[in-house]
């Protein structure tokens, strides 16, 4: 009897009676035993992917998306870079689940067409070597995601003002704190559109116009810092360089905003992980 039962069993669990029900050649009612069937896998389909869940690992996640080459890189100003790549990185962890180590939002300089020949781009300094606001740079974030996962980023970037003016407006100003987003094909990208949706959906406070550089090589005029205007870069014509070590995971720019010890300790992780962050003067 014991034997028969456990034959029973292995056929209800082997046989998918749904498909041997659909697979007749007549219609017939719906019996209630292919009800249960139904319910059956639908748990068990739940179950293994529930489980599948639980132990797939979030940088499986983020390496399917480099296998797939679907990353891109992008670059958002506006204002003292610090705040910003702090937001962005948090940004990182909730959309894409991130860890430490896979971070990629990195302070950086964009918007001008000087330094590229030695890819040198330096922090104000007392020599004044490859001085970022001389070469027409502002501050920036680069990172690197999927583009599907723009138009989240770009909401991240329109959440950053209010009433269309940066948190700094009043304290940081000028060329190297304009408001500029970069991404490869800049005006004429798909990614344009993404990005005024964004501003729609969070309170339509920004205009955009196409970025012409912020040194003297720009035709028209160098782009000037307005508030309320974002300016929209070509990231081929204006790529991002990396700010300096002691720039990244810095704490804010406003009084008391000061991030956690793991926060800015994420500076000398990844130096010890080989990151080359130039070799700009400190002074």
């Amino acid at each position: 009897m014991l034997s028969i039962i456990l034959l029973l069993l292995l056929v209800f669990f082997l046989v998918d009676p749904l498909e041997a029900w659909n697979s007749r050649p007549f219609p017939f009612p719906q019996p209630e035993w292919q009800k249960v069937a139904l319910q059956r896998r639908s748990f068990l389909s739940s179950a293994t992917a529930m489980l599948t869940s639980a132990v797939l690992p979030v940088d499986s996640v983020v390496a399917s998306d480099s296998d797939n080459q679907n990353l891109i890189d992008v670059y958002f100003g506006c204002g003292c870079f610090w705040h910003v790549q702090h937001e962005f990185v948090e940004a990182e962890r909730k959309i894409l689940g991130r860890n430490d180590e896979q971070l990629t939002s990195r302070a950086a300089y964009a918007g001008g067409r000087l330094g590229m020949k030695d890819s040198k781009v330096c922090y104000h300094n007392v020599a004044q070597i490859s001085d970022y606001g001389s070469l027409g740079h502002a501050e920036v974030v680069s990172v690197k995601i999927p583009k599907e996962n723009f138009s989240d980023f770009a909401v991240e970037y329109c959440k950053l003002f209010r009433n269309g003016m940066r948190p700094d407006q009043w304290g940081d100003r000028g060329l190297e704190y304009r408001n500029l987003v970069g991404f490869m094909g800049g005006a004429g990208s798909d990614l344009v559109m993404q990005l005024i949706e964004a501003s729609k959906a969070t309170g339509d406070q920004l205009d955009f116009a196409v970025g012409r550089g912020g040194d003297a090589t720009a035709k028209g005029g160098a782009d000037s810092d307005i508030p309320r205007l974002v300016w929209i870069m070509d990231s081929d014509v204006y790529p991002a360089f990396v700010a300096e070590n002691y720039h990244q995971f810095h704490d804010g720019f406003m009084f008391g905003e000061d991030y956690s010890n793991a926060y800015n300790s994420l500076a000398q992780m990844f130096a010890k992980l080989g990151e080359d962050f130039g070799k700009c003067p400190r002074v």
